[in-house]
């Protein structure tokens, strides 16, 4: 599987923080679906110095690069609006 590091910063208009909060237990089922399925390594939420949640980074592991834009193109934080940038790196976890 290749593995990828993601992060997405949220919206900043003056109703993302409530669009986050409202989506996140959607996007949460999403990340237990993918760790289900071996496809999540890691994650979390970015967080401002007043400890606000602003973004999120992930690493995630899929056999293509197609079924991961279909996962991408369907997290709730894309769909609704959460996510404003992505960027998507292909990564490997330090085996130790």
């Amino acid at each position: 599987m290749n593995q990828y590091l993601i992060t997405a910063y949220d919206f900043t208009d003056t109703e993302a923080f409530e669009r986050r909060a409202n989506v996140r237990p959607h996007h949460l089922d999403g990340v237990r679906e993918l760790k289900e399925k071996g496809n999540y390594v890691l994650g979390g939420a970015m967080l401002n110095a007043d400890g606000k949640m602003i973004g999120s980074t992930m690493i995630v592991q899929f056999n293509s690069e197609e079924e991961l834009e279909a996962w991408k193109n369907s997290d709730p934080y894309m769909t609704q609006k959460v996510w404003e940038t992505v960027d998507i790196k292909p990564f490997k976890v330090a085996q130790l």
